[in-house]
């Protein structure tokens, strides 16, 4: 083919949780995305009088629906006078990895969801009427009566793969009809980015099989487990030192408050202190701990070394903005 379709995809302005938006470009076999516009006023992020606002190319991976030599990309936007637009996480987080690039900062993030019928809003899985058994024997099982969506999950996994995403695993999670997917470990920039693309293909996904994919920190009220977006952390020190880990902690311990109000809208409905979660309003960290802000995995205490994970972050955080608060925090006095 002499020509390919470019999806290029980007974050919009609706607030307080920012969605996806796509739209395709022909483009000619070989060429470069170039730089593209689209109606701001749209998307939240510009007055119908002055609506045009730019899509700015940074991450290109190859296409895994239409196939062939199809791509998606990936933009942030920019203003016409391509400064960084106001809603553009991406551009501080950028300055973040580059500014602290010499810890080698990893991360892994573990996104859940819950895919939702949307004629009855209900996660797949509960009935018309009442409720499923109470959670218990849905999470990583196998069989008919406790796991639902599984087709659509492994589908999704494909995808990413094909993509050439850093896609690590997927399980069914606590509830009927919830399940996660992880990325990584990977960069600072290169997990936000990775994140951003499999989430637009797990919606996209979620239209192919009439299913609605939802990020919603706790999509059904009561005994449930909510959805997080626990978010797995190391720098170069903590690789080979427990004593390191122990002081990341420590820093995230004493911006707990800022952390919180940038770890995702709605988040106090899930942090509360139930469902494998600590209060919102405490912070504590633990080994083997799923009830902790910070749990220390069981393996990396006898090992005396590996990685730290934030069980903060809710399902429909910006991975820009935890990524680089989480950076900022424990990396702020190390030497560089």
């Amino acid at each position: 083919m002499s020509e390919i379709c470019a999806e290029y995809i980007w974050i919009d302005g609706t607030h307080p949780s920012p969605q996806l938006r796509s739209k395709t470009k022909i483009l000619s076999h070989g060429e470069t995305p170039p730089i593209w516009g689209f109606d701001g006023s749209s998307t939240n992020q510009a007055a119908g009088d002055n609506s045009d606002c730019v899509l700015n190319p940074v991450f290109i991976c190859p296409d895994p629906i239409r196939g062939g030599d199809n791509i998606l990309v990936l933009n942030e936007v920019l203003n016409t006078d391509m400064t960084p637009h106001e809603t553009n996480t991406r551009a501080q987080t950028s300055k973040t990895a580059e500014k602290y690039k010499t810890h080698e900062n990893l991360f892994g993030i573990e996104q859940e969801y819950t895919l939702l019928d949307p004629s009855t809003n209900d996660p797949i899985g509960f009935p018309e009427e009442g409720f499923p058994e109470p959670q218990g024997p849905y999470y990583c099982s196998v069989g008919s009566s406790w796991i639902f969506g599984r087709e659509m999950a492994e589908e999704h996994l494909e995808m990413c793969m094909d993509a050439g995403l850093a896609i690590s695993g997927i399980n069914a999670e606590v509830m009927p009809g919830q399940w996660e997917f992880q990325i990584g470990p990977i960069g600072t920039l290169e997990v936000s980015d990775h994140l951003w693309i499999a989430r637009w293909l797990l919606f996209r996904v979620g239209e192919m099989h009439g299913i609605q994919p939802s990020l919603d920190p706790k999509p059904v009220s009561g005994d449930w487990n909510g959805a997080g977006a626990h978010t797995n952390y190391s720098t170069k020190s903590m690789r080979g030192n427990y004593q390191a880990i122990i002081d990341g902690c420590e820093a995230l311990s004493k911006a707990h408050d800022l952390h919180i109000k940038n770890y995702g809208d709605g988040n106090e409905r899930r942090l509360t202190g139930l469902h494998e979660t600590q209060s919102i309003d405490e912070f504590s960290y633990g080994v083997s701990d799923r009830g902790a802000s910070i749990r220390i995995p069981w393996q990396v205490a006898a090992d005396k070394k590996g990685y730290l994970e934030d069980r903060r972050p809710s399902a429909n955080m910006d991975p820009y903005v935890v990524t680089k608060l989480i950076v900022e925090t424990v990396c702020n006095d190390l030497p560089q």
